[in-house]
């Protein structure tokens, strides 16, 4: 087996290293994201859910950013969401404007959850690495 090029954003390394999982792994040209969530530096939930998705939408760039790449390099994205009947228009309306950008936007799969480890909120994403980050 090849070794992983794993792609770990400043100062979470050992978040990951104790959940026994990689942030980001880049491949054949794309960086595929775990699932990112509003998490603060030592792990625990942001408690309020808008923050909690402004947060976990930061982790997300933050990784996108050590690879070298922005969020118009992401082509898809799948979120997961606890009770998404009674927030997910808040979220979308309000919070992911801020970090979607302009159409053509990325490809989206939503899907509800019971329960996301305390969190109300995680979303993932595949980008394409721009030409000289890392392929």
């Amino acid at each position: 087996m090849t070794k992983r090029d794993v792609v770990f954003p400043a100062g979470r390394q050992a978040l990951y290293e104790r959940n026994r999982y990689s942030p980001a792994i880049r491949s054949n040209g794309f960086l595929f994201v775990s699932g990112q969530v509003g998490s603060r530096e030592d792990g625990s939930p942001e408690p309020d859910l808008e923050a909690q998705v402004r947060l976990a939408f930061r982790n997300l760039n933050a990784i996108l950013e050590t690879a070298g790449c922005t969020f118009d390099d992401v082509v898809d994205v799948t979120i997961f969401m606890v009770d998404p009947e009674s927030s997910f228009q808040a979220i979308w309306d309000n919070i992911v404007p801020e970090y979607w950008g302009n159409a053509p936007h990325p490809t989206v799969t939503g899907i509800g959850v019971t329960w996301l480890y305390g969190f109300q909120f995680e979303i993932k994403a595949i980008a394409r690495l721009p030409e000289g980050a890392g392929r």
